[in-house]
């Protein structure tokens, strides 16, 4: 049920709204924005079933938990913090955003405030030279707990130490700092190597009754307010029973595989994810939370499914939950030959679930349900879902 600033109208005070890559909707009343996703959603999946009622936020501002800004100059050698044009590298300088969590914002700001008197160069893109590319900050929603990243082109950091105590002086609340490398000409942002310098590496965090732990490179949904009704839903629409296997493809950290096996004991979890460092977390994860009946492997969803089903193994639900282009044919063939009872589907991409779905349908699935998520408040077209599909 919405609250009464769900019925107000957002004013469109974002200086940068129009420029920046994130929001399209500011300005834009809360309600007007959940009808139109709702309509999206009919559209595009309608021809499946009843699309139920978009599920959207109490509050939905300030909710994006995890914080990245790039770093870089403008022509006059201004220090620019902020996001990427869209369709564009030009950096949007952004110092006050109403859907970023605003203890990340304070603590990039601060950041951003200390580079000249430790004499930290911006990265430069074009020629390659400078040290500072990104600042990446991660808060526990339930915990407190705060992760800052520095992403520099070197591992060096002048006057680290110095810097550590400053930072932590200016906000005691952070618990870890890292430094990731990344000296790579791509437009991605984090490297393959990382170094603490500060606290254990990780944070912790409390989600659906399981605390999970989050490195730099782990995966967690930005929303964790929203993330609880999406997991729920999900594992409410499995409805797995004591005895039943269950498959958890492209896994992450076990979030979701974890909160299912923590709720039916008697299941039994297989994990899959292809980020070796995100299974070393979930296998931490079910260690903490004294889970025993869920494991996690380290490959591609796709060959181990059709490993299974070469092996003649079966699984009696299949969770899946891929990245914004969807899963693969090579996967879903896969799930067909296994055949389980039941497959939900989690999807952060609207447009390629509905071009799976349409293979489902067509290979011995029929769509039992489909509930949209808000994750994503302000963003015209990101919408959450979760399917569940049942073997005809």
């Amino acid at each position: 049920m919405m609250n009464s600033k769900n019925t107000l109208k957002i004013p469109a005070a974002c200086p940068v709204s129009g420029r920046c890559g994130g929001c399209r909707d500011t300005g834009v009343l809360y309600r007007t924005q959940l009808d139109n996703k709702q309509k999206m959603m009919e559209k595009l999946l309608g021809g499946f079933g009843a699309v139920e009622p978009i599920l959207g936020m109490a509050d939905p501002m300030h909710y994006r938990n995890k914080v990245h800004h790039v770093f870089a100059r403008d022509k006059k050698g201004n220090v620019l913090a902020g996001c990427y044009e869209a369709g564009s590298h030009r950096v949007v300088d952004i110092r006050d955003c109403m859907i970023e969590d605003e203890k990340c914002q304070q603590i990039i700001l601060t950041i951003r405030s200390m580079l000249r008197s430790f004499r930290i160069l911006i990265y430069d893109e074009d020629r390659g030279t400078g040290l500072l590319r990104h600042v990446l900050v991660r808060r526990g929603f339930q915990t407190g707990e705060i992760m800052v990243v520095l992403v520099l082109s070197s591992p060096i950091l002048p006057g680290k130490n110095n810097f550590v105590k400053a930072l932590l002086k200016a906000h005691p609340e952070i618990t870890t700092i890292v430094i990731n490398v990344n000296d790579e000409d791509t437009s991605m942002v984090l490297g393959k190597v990382s170094k603490t310098i500060y606290g254990p590496g990780f944070i912790r965090d409390t989600l659906c009754g399981c605390t999970f732990r989050i490195s730099p490179q782990s995966f967690y949904q930005v929303n964790p307010v929203q993330t609880e009704i999406l997991y729920d839903t999900a594992v409410r629409y499995a409805d797995l029973k004591s005895g039943e296997q269950l498959i958890d493809a492209y896994c992450g950290i076990g979030t979701i595989g974890l909160t299912a096996a923590k709720n039916v004991p008697g299941c039994r979890v297989t994990g899959v994810e292809l980020n070796a460092d995100a299974v070393r977390d979930a296998r931490i994860n079910a260690k903490e939370n004294r889970i025993t009946n869920a494991r996690f492997i380290a490959g591609d969803a796709g060959k181990y499914m059709e490993a299974m089903a070469d092996a003649g193994e079966r699984a009696d639900v299949v969770f899946m939950d891929p990245p914004r282009s969807g899963s693969t044919e090579q996967f879903m063939k896969a799930v067909v030959r296994i055949a389980p009872s039941r497959v939900v589907y989690i999807s952060c991409g609207p447009d390629t679930l509905q071009r799976d779905l349409k293979y489902f349908t067509k290979h011995g699935y029929r769509v039992g349900r489909i509930q949209p998520v808000d994750m994503f408040p302000f963003t015209a077209e990101h919408v959450e879902t979760v399917v569940l599909l049942t073997k005809v």
